[in-house]
């Protein structure tokens, strides 16, 4: 991590799980998300989980989730982009909707989660649970993944009233699953309760997607292969690398940051990728500058995956 410290990451994440808002797209707080370093925000006055929500390894090589898979018995979905929340069931009701967090503590959203109508109040299934899931908003709406993330967190109910006809609440996982052998019949179960959920018809391809999930449906298995300390072994989600977008190399800035170490910047033609216009882009250090021929004026290929700010992948001529 060179171009943004812990600090800065913190608020940005703050900002994101508990106020419902970032300046950052959702490309790049995804990315934000995929790097090695813990990301999670912890709120000050936050609840904890009953159980853990853990995020997911992920893997951008199709020959890595192969391998991975062996002849393993796994069932893939759709992995739908919003935010994920945790709702808490007792005797049949809901009495607490608690955003991800750091996935340990988030906060509580159950004034907003209660007027969500595909979350049901009352559920035909008495013993105490945590259901975790995904809001999702419509992918003809720009930055569906933060105006998901923004409307849990909004302090008004008024104004999430008026959002909620664009959100969606699709599970993913019902804990504990002791009466459950198979994750695929956890989640048919949780449909028959009244839930959408990652194996049902939703019409996913209205909705924004950035991958496949791939996981062990023997939920024995699922628990036997482990946790790191941020993710579960027996799941990986696999994300293409979107192709970058072609512009003008027109100047290099050098910037000292807080440690002293000089990196790089790259100031680019402004140029549209995804939703964003893009005109700087970090290039590491002068190895990487030259490794890639980089010349001012050259053409270069920039994209927004895989890294918190967009970046240069290659020369064009």
């Amino acid at each position: 991590m060179t171009d943004i410290d812990y600090a800065y990451r913190n608020k940005i994440a703050k900002l994101y799980y508990e106020d419902g808002e970032s300046p950052l797209s959702d490309e790049e707080w995804d990315a934000l998300e995929g790097t090695d370093k813990d990301v999670g925000y912890t709120p000050s006055r936050g609840v904890d989980h009953i159980f853990p929500m853990y995020s997911l390894k992920k893997s951008f090589s199709e020959q890595e989730v192969l391998d991975w898979m062996g002849d393993k018995n796994v069932v893939a979905t759709p992995k739908l982009d919003g935010a994920a929340i945790s709702l808490v069931y007792e005797n049949g009701m809901l009495v607490r909707a608690t955003s991800r967090g750091d996935g340990k503590t988030g906060v509580d959203i159950t004034a907003n989660v209660r007027h969500l109508q595909t979350v049901p109040w009352r559920i035909n299934h008495s013993d105490y649970c945590q259901i975790d899931g995904e809001v999702v908003a419509p992918s003809d709406i720009p930055n569906a993944r933060n105006f998901a993330a923004g409307a849990l967190n909004l302090k008004s109910e008024d104004e999430f009233i008026e959002r909620r006809p664009y959100l969606f609440f699709v599970v993913h996982d019902m804990r504990p699953d002791d009466m459950f052998e198979y994750w695929s019949e956890k989640l048919n179960y949780c449909y028959n309760l009244g839930f959408y959920t990652d194996t049902t018809d939703l019409e996913s391809k209205k909705f924004p997607t950035d991958g496949v999930v791939y996981r062990l449906d023997n939920l024995q298995d699922w628990e036997d292969a482990g946790f790191t300390a941020h993710h579960p072994r027996g799941s990986i989600a696999f994300k293409e690398q979107k192709e970058g977008e072609i512009t003008w190399l027109k100047d290099v800035e050098w910037h000292t940051g807080k440690s002293g170490v000089v990196t790089p910047v790259a100031i680019l033609s402004p140029v549209m990728i995804g939703d964003a216009l893009v005109q700087r882009a970090t290039l590491h250090n002068m190895s990487y500058i030259e490794e890639l021929g980089l010349e001012i004026g050259c053409e270069v290929e920039v994209i927004r995956s895989g890294e918190i700010i967009p970046r240069i992948v290659r020369r064009v001529n």
